[in-house]
């Protein structure tokens, strides 16, 4: 698709009602006049294939051309996937019990199928022994529909508590993962999992990049609910920047926890990084996956894999104060 075409093709799906939101926020963090902002944006959706989220996040509005250059926008990632992902084979990673079954091997916990055939008999079994359990949508993203059972959902029996699974359009059911005591030194109402982006390039094959995910108080440590970033140097396993959310509040300090964000080491990390080369050779048509990595006392475990990796996450301007985004670090890899 070439870039006016795709250019077009947003203009129509547009929110514009959110993209005037998101004008009044900029001109607020700017001090620049809402005109000058949307024939900036425009500009840059002309030029970069850039959207109002992207130009958001990125704080497009402080960059120059050529810092603006590196940035991957959604169309840039759009592209990208489309080239490196085969879609025949992205419902490896789409369904949930299908990822879970093709990477058994870095997947310990239990877990199981909701649907018109699950029996009771199989939920009872699931529950055996667990106060609490984790449900989720059998496809989806950015942490929706993802709910925390205990016993208490299920106290009433498993014919009553599987009428509130599939009421609930709960797709599997898993144990929940026991974290790293010093991952939950964080935040410990959700699991703080690593985003390893794995890129089987045409120059070399490695991680592209990497970065924490950090709840916030909820279930999960989503940043569309509430939760915050921060690069992880791939050398060290080190955090090196201040934690950010998907609103541009920056962190140094958990504002639950107290615990420092910058200098952060994580646990496991070598290990967490050969377990995603390892399983990235497992669908090698699948060329570029955003693996979400938990640590636990033992080691990591993968929570999913993602066919279609978030570009914006990644490039919350504060990780990147010079400017400059993640592009020439997929040049490293593939020609862009």
């Amino acid at each position: 698709m070439s870039r006016l075409s795709y250019f077009f093709k947003r203009l129509v799906r547009m929110d514009w009602q959110a993209m005037w939101r998101t004008t009044a926020l900029l001109k607020e963090r700017s001090g620049k006049s809402r005109l000058w902002l949307l024939c900036d944006m425009l500009k840059c959706a002309i030029r970069y294939n850039a959207g109002y989220v992207d130009y958001k996040i990125a704080q497009m509005y402080k960059l120059s051309d050529a810092q603006r250059r590196t940035v991957i926008t959604r169309g840039v990632s759009n592209s990208i996937v489309r080239r490196m992902n085969n879609k025949a084979y992205w419902h490896f990673f789409d369904d949930k019990t299908q990822f879970n079954e093709l990477f058994k091997d870095y997947i310990p916990r239990k877990w199981l199928l909701i649907n018109e055939q699950t029996s009771a008999d199989d939920l009872a079994a699931m529950t055996q022994g667990q106060t609490q359990l984790i449900g989720k949508p059998l496809e989806g993203s950015s942490g929706q529909g993802i709910e925390r059972f205990t016993d208490k959902d299920w106290a009433e029996g498993t014919e009553a508590f599987l009428r509130l699974l599939r009421e609930k359009n709960i797709g599997i059911l898993e144990e929940i993962v026991r974290q790293h005591p010093k991952m939950a030194s964080l935040c410990e109402t959700s699991v703080n999992t690593c985003r390893i982006a794995t890129l089987l390039g045409d120059k070399q094959q490695g991680i592209v990049y990497a970065f924490l995910r950090i709840g916030n108080g909820k279930v999960v440590d989503n940043v569309d609910c509430g939760g915050m970033a921060a690069r992880i140097d791939l050398e060290t396993g080190t955090l090196l920047t201040v934690g950010a959310d998907k609103q541009g509040n920056t962190f140094t300090h958990h504002p639950k926890t107290g615990t420092p964000i910058v200098g952060f080491t994580i646990p496991y990390w070598e290990e967490a990084k050969a377990m995603c080369m390892e399983a990235a050779q497992k669908v090698p048509q699948m060329r570029f996956v955003a693996w979400d990595v938990a640590i636990t006392p033992d080691g990591p475990t993968f929570i999913e894999g993602n066919s279609f990796p978030s570009h914006a996450i990644p490039q919350f301007a504060a990780h990147y104060p010079d400017g400059i985004g993640i592009l020439p670090e997929f040049e490293k890899f593939i020609d862009l």
